[in-house]
């Protein structure tokens, strides 16, 4: 079937195009050449008008795997709140700051997004964040596999184990979990809390396997790179939340010695301690490094206020902010001693000091942030907010008029605190489609999505375009889903279930011997019980996984 979609405004910032009015033909799922003259066009959309972009992609948010099903089960009054209908096409769901499998994938798919990205896959439990994300409609999915408080990673760093056998045993983990990256939570902090440390500085050791922060994160930054894994690692840094902590995110970035780093929902690494109330924004000093530091990428994890759930693997952070738990209830836990996990519901208010003031420095970094290329656009849903606020987020960017508004209404002292209202940076619709399409698909390493080229997937996403970017952006005219229409006038309109995206780095496969011997002695599953298979994936006919291509291994230095 040849599909035409006609005369739309076309935003395709992976091949410089910049709101060029063209057409666009889809055969099977791609995006093809211009037929030859006198072909039967099976279908055709006049966009005239209309923008049209790339299907958007998540690259972080929290969608699959145990917390997410821990944040579902101490919120029943959020599935009680926002129910979604058994319709003839979609099956009843629920939640706002936690939503069900299938609400998730409507509501993305609602706003334009065909792929969502989940940033803390355990190993141990990575058969089930799997299966959570392709119980999932509609959208793409993968994971980032968590490393760095796992007992053997720290065991082999500190008995000073060769990297070669290091970069064998993350292309190992990537393999059986079915990853497309590395994720670091609170670097050997999660471990060093079940020990009794409640801080741990880049450079403090681990009471019980003597190593610092700094020292995985440089190892792990280094074995991604030389995997060639395309997602650089991708890292939630040391004392997340902790006022001053702007200078061990300087420091992190500094540590990895010019390895590719990914700094994740940066807004809660970017605070100072000036100011009576010893809290102010590192907002400046943060975005003025990723300027200087081309290696280094980054996504906000923007608050935005109202209720939501903080849902983290670093139970450190978590175990400090159960105090301000809203409502007052909260879980720790943790799998084999290998990980953490910490959930604690929060709401953000705009006449708190704090709140306010974080929701500005999130901002602050968006505007002060020069390559949009290296810069994303999250909520870290749903612990900042939940995704569905991208649309308002969307609008905050593009539209300072109406940010100096919101501005106006946060609490006097953290106006008093931010260079926010002086900042007169608009996102254009290319800046946008570049941090949500092109340049995500780009850091995540999804060869065959995030833009309009020939050979891409046709996920497509139609605005009608409109000075209010919330309304806009909250309802597409048109989604395409693998060349399939799902979404019309913001509804979906047909269920369909997308691919599960990995990457296979090559490794010595002897590595598993020593991966087996150490199961078999500390743990209570077996080293093949971790591995997850295409076919677990696929095992209900709906999902398939899409091996994207890695760099190749590179070459090893000193």
């Amino acid at each position: 079937m040849l599909l035409k979609l006609t005369g739309g405004t076309v935003y395709d910032p992976a091949h410089g195009i910049d709101g060029q009015v063209m057409d666009i033909y889809v055969r099977d799922g791609r995006i093809v050449d211009r037929p030859r003259e006198g072909e039967r066009i099976d279908q055709e959309y006049d966009l005239t008008g209309k923008v049209v972009m790339a299907g958007a992609i998540d690259m972080h948010t929290h969608i699959g795997g145990g917390k997410v099903n821990i944040a579902r089960t101490l919120l029943p009054e959020d599935h009680r709140g926002d129910p979604v209908d058994h319709t003839e096409l979609t099956r009843a769901g629920c939640g706002h700051v936690a939503p069900s499998t299938l609400t998730t994938g409507y509501r993305y798919a609602e706003m334009g997004y065909t792929a969502g990205f989940e940033p803390a896959v355990l190993p141990l439990n990575a058969r089930q964040a799997h299966l959570e994300m392709g119980d999932t409609p509609i959208i793409d999915k993968g994971g980032y596999v968590m490393l760095g408080n796992d007992d053997l990673f720290l065991r082999m760093l500190a008995a000073q184990k060769d990297q070669n056998a290091i970069n064998d045993y993350v292309a190992w983990i990537i393999h059986a979990t079915q990853a497309m990256g590395i994720k670091v939570v609170n670097a050997g902090g999660i471990s060093a809390f079940k020990f009794n440390q409640r801080m741990l500085d880049l450079d403090e050791k681990n009471a019980y396997y003597q190593v610092t922060p700094r020292q995985v994160l440089k190892t792990l930054a280094r074995a991604v790179y030389e995997l060639g894994v395309p997602h650089p690692l991708h890292v939630h840094g040391n004392n997340l939340g902790v006022p001053g902590n702007v200078e061990t995110t300087l420091n992190t970035i500094a540590g990895v010695e010019g390895y590719p780093l990914h700094l994740t929902h940066i807004q809660f690494h970017s605070y100072g301690t000036e100011g009576d109330r010893k809290f102010s924004s590192g907002a400046a000093r943060i975005a003025e490094a990723i300027n200087r530091n081309k290696h280094v990428s980054a996504d906000v994890g923007q608050i935005l206020f109202g209720q939501t759930v903080t849902a983290s693997g670093d139970n450190m952070s978590q175990f400090r902010n159960a105090g301000h738990a809203h409502p007052d209830k909260w879980i720790c836990m943790d799998i084999e001693c290998d990980a953490g996990c910490g959930v604690v519901p929060f709401k953000y208010k705009d006449q708190n000091f704090v709140n306010a003031l974080q929701w500005a420095i999130g901002l602050e970094i968006f505007l002060l942030v020069e390559d949009p290329w290296r810069i994303f656009l999250t909520t870290d849903h749903p612990n900042g907010a939940p995704f569905t606020s991208y649309p308002h987020l969307i609008r905050l960017l593009m539209d300072k008029t109406f940010r100096n508004e919101i501005f106006s209404r946060i609490h006097p002292d953290a106006q008093k605190m931010s260079t926010l209202a002086s900042i007169d940076r608009e996102y254009s619709l290319y800046e946008i489609a570049i941090m949500t399409r092109a340049g995500a698909a780009r850091l995540v390493g999804l060869h065959d999505r995030g833009h309009l080229g020939v050979g891409a997937a046709a996920d497509i996403t139609v605005y009608t375009d409109d000075p209010d970017r919330e309304k806009m952006f909250a309802k597409p005219d048109y989604v395409f889903k693998d060349g399939e229409l799902v979404v019309r006038n913001g509804k979906v309109v047909k269920v369909t279930w997308g691919a599960t995206h990995a990457v296979k780095p090559e490794f010595d496969r002897g590595i598993e011997k020593e991966i087996a011997k150490y199961f078999d002695t500390y743990h209570t599953v077996k080293m093949d019980h971790v591995k997850v298979t295409e076919q677990h994936i696929a095992e209900d006919g709906r999902n398939h996984v899409i091996v994207q291509a890695c760099k190749g291994r590179r070459e090893r230095t000193a």
